[in-house]
């Protein structure tokens, strides 16, 4: 984006912020930031994938450590430490959640959950260093988030109009495309639709540029709208009225909003009633001719409001609205929205439940943990949310190791235990809950204070009023103590800091109720604007002036030292040397994976090349249960069976607590051991109760039949080996009776033969 104009004086000014016009290295800039967003959602998309997550994370990491290590060069020798304290507690995060694995109950997870952490902690704290060496490019982070919104709704919305060409894109009715996830698209959606009422509502840049901001808002809020994510739409509802309260550019915001709602309202109105579009299972043939009619009428609403946008942007760059008009249209929306509420207010009383009846039955649905909610665009107006359910989970599993948690990424075992329905989730929903059940009271009091120490970085950067402390020679001089109050106006830089205030509250909102935490795409914009906050400081102070503040504390990044060049090239190379070592903890689970999978390519054709790379994928990764198991199988197709059943047990002993190492063990002592089996098959019951409920057997579940199978299997054969060892000893036992029977009998005939003897020797004296 091009930049902005510099604003008038404040009242009283300290610091003079200098006129940088950036032209070009703007534009370079914003591209840049909207590609690398690009990268990150087109190849990593949802952030489930380990073969395309991680690179990404490691991408992310060394570019953070680059940036980084330009910054301690370049940055002023007296900066003050602005967005340090936010940045070292969310490096605490990542921390814990890397030695979370000593008591994780899925420890390969905390390894790549804290790998994750690191390369965000990476992305925030490149913004706390980006914005001290160039403030004045505020503009191309908020023109690189809105690039890279429109390019992910133009992609979303391409594959619902052309369904033939992206056919595993239409599995849903609903858009999910480029994430693979609705509801992230959705939010996407909504932070870049944060980003067009700053660019529609500003007052500086060019008037063609503004302009656009109209089409980007239709194709925004049609593809939020088609996304059906409720969450996103709150966020953003809840986003838009922040907005409106800190920004004073109201009325060419609500132009931008109201025109771009309007159009995307009846385009959307238009898809929800046709079938093909808004239902499952429609025929190919029809999806392609609707499809293609949505296209027509996307082209048509974004001609008509770039009209519309070029037309307001150029009548009111020449004729500025008069103070008495702005008043009235205020109070024009202000009365709109109050009898919309009171509408609202009247059918909820007028209804069949009455207005604390609909409330209450409201309150019903959304706590309800058996709700179930169809992908249809009449979940737009349901309350109820199968979130209910993870949250009751996770809560279950916070109260069961409330200190520590059971450790990062261990929700999706934990949870196990306590669920009531045969749904599954990798993730509980929502970043307190899953933080809660994950990491305990010291994550969630690590994640208070961040949030805490980050409010008030993002308040010194955007209040109305900086604040400065007088010297002791001025406090004595004067006669005064405190705070010194420097007013500074609402200028173009202040009003793009305040709208990354709301894209941020925005992605915290969504975030409530959501797993997009895990979704880079949007988690990397999102902490790259919070970074910037944090790092900006009081506008009265730009970063290329702090050298000459008066009064100001030092911090490591650039304290006085004798030698400051030996200081910086050590940050500097501490700081590359972190992110390498980072890259390489983050890649040794790739690499675990890669040769895992070429192990079991290799175990039909060459046992010892697949022996060979499956030890190698343990060695990598030894926390890899998935690694054990394939260890485990080459070494049984190699005939090693004692050597296989150790692996397993190993897995056993490695994660104790989840089901999947019981199910492993069992089934390989299924045919060999039943009565260790069926104790195994047990084991993975009690730790996953609902594999093999009767709701799961029938809906015909497949693992719950074959589960369910097996432990019938071994718990008959146990009974036959019972049986049969019951037999045995039986027959041992008549076998030792008889034996003894015999033995006795034996005994009493030699005693009698050996009387008989006794007698016919004492006759035989008798005679002589």
């Amino acid at each position: 984006m091009p930049p902005l104009e510099p604003s008038a004086g404040p009242e009283r000014r300290r610091w003079v912020l200098a006129p940088r016009h950036g032209g070009l290295g703007d534009w370079l800039a914003c591209l840049a930031g909207a590609g690398l967003l690009c990268f990150l959602t087109f190849y990593a998309k949802g952030g489930l994938n380990v073969e395309t997550l991680i690179p990404a994370e490691i991408v992310l990491t060394l570019l953070a450590g680059v940036v980084l290590a330009l910054g301690a060069l370049r940055m002023p020798a007296r900066a003050p430490a602005w967005g340090l304290v936010p940045a070292l507690l969310l490096a605490a995060f990542a921390v814990l959640s890397a030695v979370s694995l000593i008591w994780s109950v899925q420890p390969e997870e905390s390894l790549r959950d804290a790998g994750r952490l690191l390369a965000y902690t990476g992305v925030f704290a490149a913004a706390v260093m980006l914005v001290r060496i160039a403030p004045a490019r505020w503009p191309a982070v908020l023109g690189a988030l809105i690039l890279a919104a429109v390019a992910f709704c133009t992609y979303a919305l391409v594959t619902k109009a052309l369904p033939d060409h992206f056919a595993a894109a239409n599995k849903y009715a609903r858009l999910y495309e480029p994430f693979g996830y609705w509801n992230a698209i959705g939010l996407a959606a909504a932070m870049g639709a944060m980003g067009c009422m700053w660019l529609g509502g500003r007052r500086a840049g060019h008037a063609l540029l503004s302009a656009l901001a109209y089409p980007a808002m239709g194709l925004l809020l049609t593809t939020l709208m088609l996304a059906y994510s409720r969450g996103a739409l709150v966020a953003l509802a809840l986003g838009l009225v922040l907005w409106f309260v800190l920004v004073p550019l109201r009325l060419r915001g609500a132009a931008v909003l109201i025109a771009g709602g309007l159009c995307a309202g009846a385009v959307t109105a238009w898809d929800f009633s046709n079938h093909a579009l808004s239902s499952e299972g429609a025929e190919l043939a029809e999806r392609v001719s609707a499809g293609h009619q949505l296209g027509a009428l996307v082209l048509a609403m974004v001609a008509l409001l770039t009209l519309v946008g070029v037309g307001l942007a150029f009548a009111s760059g020449r004729h500025a609205p008069s103070p008495a008009l702005r008043e009235r249209f205020g109070m024009v929306l202000v009365a709109l929205l109050t009898v919309g509420v009171l509408a609202f207010c009247g059918a909820l009383a007028h209804s069949q439940r009455g207005f604390t009846g609909s409330i209450s039955h409201a309150w019903h649905s959304l706590t309800n943990t058996h709700a179930s909610v169809p992908n249809t665009p009449g979940r737009l107006t349901a309350i109820g949310s199968v979130r209910a359910a993870y949250w009751d989970q996770a809560l279950k599993v916070f109260k069961a190791n409330p200190g520590i948690g059971v450790g990062a990424g261990g929700y999706e075992v934990a949870s196990l235990r306590y669920r009531e329905a045969p749904l599954t989730a990798k993730h509980a929903h929502g970043f307190v809950f899953q933080t809660l059940a994950d990491l305990g009271i010291a994550g969630a009091l690590i994640a208070l204070a961040l949030l805490l120490c980050w409010l008030a970085a993002a308040g010194r950067s955007t209040h109305p009023f900086n604040r400065r402390w007088r010297s002791w020679r001025e406090v004595l001089g004067k006669r005064k103590v405190g705070w010194e109050r420097i007013r500074e106006p609402y200028g173009p830089e202040r009003v793009g800091l305040l709208s990354m205030v709301c894209i941020v509250f925005v992605f915290g909102v969504h975030s409530f109720v959501d797993w997009t935490w895990y979704v880079p795409g949007v988690a990397c914009a999102a902490l790259f604007c919070a970074g910037w906050l944090a790092g900006r400081g009081p506008l009265g102070a730009p970063a290329a002036a702090l050298e000459s503040l008066p009064g100001r504390r030092t911090s490591a990044w650039g304290a006085r030292a004798k030698a400051p060049g030996r200081i910086r090239l050590g940050l500097a190379a501490a700081a590359v040397a972190i992110a390498l070592l980072s890259a390489w903890a983050q890649w040794q689970p790739k690499r675990s994976e890669s040769i895992r999978y070429a192990a079991l390519d290799a175990l039909g054709s060459n046992a010892g090349l697949a022996l060979k790379d499956a030890n190698a994928a343990v060695s990598r990764d030894p926390l890899s249960i998935e690694a054990l198991f394939t260890l485990a199988e080459v070494q049984q197709s190699a005939g090693q069976m004692a050597a296989a059943r150790a692996t397993l047990q190993k897995a056993v002993r490695q994660q104790p607590s989840n089901p999947e190492t019981w199910l492993a063990l069992g089934r390989f002592d299924l045919t060999r051991d039943p009565s260790a089996a069926m104790k195994e098959l047990g084991a993975f019951i009690y730790l996953n109760p609902e594999a093999i409920s009767p709701q799961a057997l029938a809906q015909g579940e497949p693992e719950a039949i074959e589960v369910h199978n097996d432990f019938i299997t071994a718990l008959r054969a146990s009974k036959a080996a019972a049986t049969a060892r019951r037999e045995r000893q039986q027959r041992l036992k008549s076998a030792s009776e008889r034996h003894a029977r015999a033995g006795s009998s034996s005994r009493r005939a030699g005693r009698r033969h050996g009387a008989a003897g006794h007698a016919r020797s004492r006759s035989s004296e008798a005679s002589r």
